[in-house]
């Protein structure tokens, strides 16, 4: 006699669906909020300070992206 044995973990139900979207949303707001961080605390520092650091004002914006959201 032969069995069959079957999963579905492949089809996600609406529960399911609705949880990967929340986490999605939470990631995207999370990785905003570290993008919008990263450029105050950039535009508060002296020119000095950036230069120290290797990072001109110019560069500010591509600088947080990276840090928010990878290269």
């Amino acid at each position: 006699m032969a069995y069959v044995n079957s999963s579905r973990e492949g089809a996600a139900g609406p529960v399911q669906r609705a949880g990967k979207f929340v986490a999605g949303l939470r990631l995207s707001l999370t990785r905003r909020r570290v993008f919008r961080q990263t450029i105050r605390e950039l535009q508060a520092l002296s020119n000095r300070e950036l230069s120290d650091l290797g990072i001109d004002r110019s560069m500010i914006t591509r600088v947080s992206s990276e840090a928010a959201y990878g290269k």
